[in-house]
């Protein structure tokens, strides 16, 4: 099987990956292939996998993610600095076993018709304006829903609803669920603006489209990646056919990971 190692080229990852490389070449069953890998091992935290995953998006669709930790707990990183053997030892007895989520389409239109750009994002998108408040018209599946006045709007995935969206009030939403969220950031609500001030749950056969009200420059990104600066005419987002699947060697609760992420040990009561 190939494996591609992908490291955030800090100190304490740095040691792991070279331990990692070193036990692959030693296996009979296993080898380094940063071209054209069937498993893509990310050393570091989230953000090394966001980049990993953004790094091999072109063939994500062969390809299985396996993330290893090596400071503060992540919600795709499964595996500790510590446990290089174990994993090389799941590598070793891998039968193909996978969790698959779900992706966010963005697509881009410019006001002075130059072509559009297309992403992929595997956490959020936010679209922002670079002064001032964000005036725009929101459409979900081609009904207008609101005019937004506000910093701006954060559209994730539920694997990524845990991350940008959460600190901007969104709700958190299980991965096994095929869904895209819109989530106000700092809206306007007054007698004169008004929004839902809630975040909303897209489903799969429904899309986003935002369409900017005034000619000034925004913002957009994907995965905290700036995709332009500049004038956009609309942007759409929606479930992507596309998915990224992780090697499920071991089974971690989502619900659980959340307790441990941001509430901390629980009390049962017993």
């Amino acid at each position: 099987m190939k494996i591609a190692v992908y490291s955030n080229l800090k100190e304490a990852s740095n040691r792991v990956s070279a331990s990692l490389i070193n036990k692959i070449s030693k296996s009979n069953s296993l080898e380094i292939d940063g071209q054209n890998p069937e498993i893509v091992i990310s050393v570091g935290g989230d953000g090394t996998l966001l980049s990993a995953f953004h790094h091999y998006q072109d063939i994500s669709d062969s390809i299985r993610m396996i993330g290893i930790h090596t400071g503060h707990l992540g919600f795709y990183t499964d595996w500790r600095d510590y446990e290089v053997q174990e994993l090389i030892d799941s590598l070793e007895d891998d039968n193909g076993q996978s969790v698959t989520y779900p992706l966010l389409d963005i697509k881009v239109n410019y006001a002075d018709g130059t072509p559009g750009d297309t992403a992929l994002a595997l956490n959020e998108s936010t679209l922002r304006q670079i002064n001032g408040s964000l005036v725009a018209d929101v459409f979900i599946k081609g009904q207008l829903f609101e005019s937004f006045r506000g910093d701006g709007l954060c559209i994730s995935t539920p694997s990524g609803s845990t991350a940008y969206n959460k600190s901007v009030g969104g709700a958190i939403i299980n991965p096994a669920l095929n869904a895209i969220q819109m989530a106000e950031i700092s809206s306007i609500n007054n007698r004169v603006f008004r929004t839902l001030g809630s975040p909303l749950i897209i489903s799969p056969d429904e899309w986003i489209k935002i369409v900017p009200n005034t000619n000034a420059r925004t913002i957009l990104s994907c995965d905290h990646q700036v995709v332009s600066t500049k004038t956009i005419s609309s942007v759409e987002y929606r479930i992507s056919s596309r998915r990224i699947a992780f090697a499920q060697y071991r089974h971690r609760q989502f619900w659980h990971r959340v307790t441990n992420s941001f509430i901390g040990e629980v009390d049962s009561g017993d």
